[in-house]
């Protein structure tokens, strides 16, 4: 084989293996890549947990699996439209639309221990809403502020709708890779594109249901 042939080859091979190393693993079809909202400043990406992962090469995308992206589905049951159906046990929160319908979004739930059900009312919503911890949190997580402005930064997000008069909310996070999982002190978690449409749809005095 002559020489300059040998080399070729070779320069090739090197080419196609740093290609191989260069080129990202083949995107698993259950997810999709979508841009972190309003990330924080110097964000810190850790290890991906539950249902996210992190996304290369941006560090202001992130990936959901594509069961908790919001669609319609059907749903029939008894509950009038507009009625909130909160699954914990599945990640989901249905608003009930009606004709055997509901619009699915997919949530984060509470730790064990913290986890509770009922039936409930929306008694009030906010827009980009401040954070006050209760006594009970600050004593269990003493380096938490004690109160926090609203903004991208503040734990709950673009929006809230507060829940009878429990301590717990629907809200937004800006923390969107813990949807799917086991995370809060007892609130529902939405990433902040649902939680506002959700808050664009749900009328105070809406019957929440939590399961």
């Amino acid at each position: 084989m002559p020489h300059w042939f040998r080399a070729a080859a070779g320069g090739l091979a090197v080419l196609v293996i740093a290609s191989n190393l260069a080129t990202p693993a083949v995107a698993d079809s259950r997810y999709i890549t979508r841009p972190f909202w309003a990330p924080p400043d110097n964000s810190h990406w850790g290890p991906p947990r539950y249902t996210w992962r992190r996304a290369q090469p941006a560090q202001n995308r992130y990936q959901i699996n594509r069961i908790f992206l919001r669609q319609t589905v059907a749903y029939p049951t008894s509950e009038k439209a507009g009625t909130l159906i909160v699954d914990t046990g599945h990640k989901f929160l249905y608003l009930v639309l009606g004709n055997g319908q509901a619009l699915r979004y997919g949530i984060g739930t509470a730790r064990d221990g913290f986890e509770w059900s009922g039936v409930h009312k929306i008694t009030n919503k906010r827009e980009w809403p401040d954070w006050t911890p209760p006594a009970e949190m600050i004593a269990r997580q003493p380096g938490i502020p004690h109160h926090m402005a609203g903004g991208p930064n503040n734990p709950l997000g673009a929006r809230a709708l507060y829940i009878g008069s429990t301590l717990y909310r629907i809200h937004g996070t800006n923390e969107p890779w813990t949807i799917g999982g086991d995370v809060s002190s007892g609130c529902i978690r939405m990433v902040n594109d649902d939680v506002i449409d959700l808050y664009s749809r749900v009328k105070i005095g809406a019957k929440v249901i939590v399961l």
